[in-house]
């Protein structure tokens, strides 16, 4: 992959002692599955919202906490051929090489970024994890050139509901799931709520022109966002079992999912635009 010159090279480790204690860790066994369902799921909302910008070629994009590389491919095809990306994680491993991208590790909790670099920058399911997510963000928009675009696409999971269950029981399970899931979620720093508190948040690092857009999802039985929860039950499978959860109750669970009559609510993505103010 090229290398963007602006960014000190990583070698084969990461340029600081990264973090690995994410709840979905690029390193897990089923990290691969997780990552095709986020793509399937949400890359249709993020790439047209990342459309809008108007991005193209000529321009450098850095797609923060890249996973699977999905985001930061279609910018690479979009910004071709004298744009670039910039595809960061902490474990940048997933990410196929492509004409004009580079993936680095680094931590954006942690490791700089070069001012005024990019004319757009993507955060999908990041800051959520991030205790200082207002320093990140601030970050984020002194990297931008004047004029330039962040999108920030976050959950709110607080709201999540069960719509339809083939009976009391299963509805029950599913309730007692989402409750503990939950719990693993904020054990392991994430703000569940974070989603709605991003435009203020745009706004308070100075960031114009925000635009937040929410959408949600019908789970189904066959439904790229219902089979992301299904995966969660085995990504997260230790944490869930400490929050109460037993392997019998992760089995019948994974068997009510695919039940004709099940349908739920996704929880709400905002997907939010802001501009850094020209000079």
């Amino acid at each position: 992959m090229d290398r963007d010159p602006t960014i000190p090279e990583a070698g084969p480790e990461p340029m600081t002692d990264v973090r690995t204690d994410y709840v979905f860790d690029n390193a897990h066994p089923q990290a691969v599955r997780q990552h095709r369902y986020l793509a399937e799921a949400h890359d249709p909302l993020t790439l047209a919202r990342l459309a809008e910008t108007g991005v193209g070629p000529g321009w450098h994009c850095l797609d923060v906490g890249t996973g699977g590389g999905s985001v930061a491919a279609w910018l690479a095809d979009r910004v071709a051929p004298s744009g670039s990306v910039l595809a960061t994680d902490v474990d940048p491993g997933h990410v196929r090489p492509r004409p004009g991208l580079t993936a680095l590790a680094h931590d954006i909790a942690t490791d700089p970024l070069p001012e005024a670099r990019f004319d757009l920058i993507v955060a999908r399911l990041v800051l959520r994890h991030l205790p200082d997510r207002a320093a990140v963000l601030d970050r984020l928009v002194r990297a931008l050139v004047p004029g330039g675009w962040l999108q920030v696409d976050e959950f709110d999971t607080t709201y999540e509901p069960l719509l339809l269950a083939p009976d009391e029981s299963t509805a029950h399970l599913y309730r007692r799931f989402l409750a503990a899931k939950d719990a693993v979620m904020r054990a392991g720093g994430v703000d569940p709520a974070w989603g709605r508190r991003v435009p203020e948040a745009m706004r308070a690092a100075g960031l114009v022109d925000i635009d937040p857009r929410p959408h949600v999802q019908l789970r189904h039985p066959g439904a790229a966002d219902l089979l992301l929860l299904e995966h969660h039950t085995h990504h997260l499978r230790d944490g869930l079992l400490a929050a109460g959860m037993t392997e019998a109750d992760l089995g019948a669970l994974r068997s009510a999912l695919r039940e004709p009559e099940l349908r739920a609510c996704s929880s709400v993505m905002y997907s939010v635009h802001g501009r850094k103010p020209a000079r």
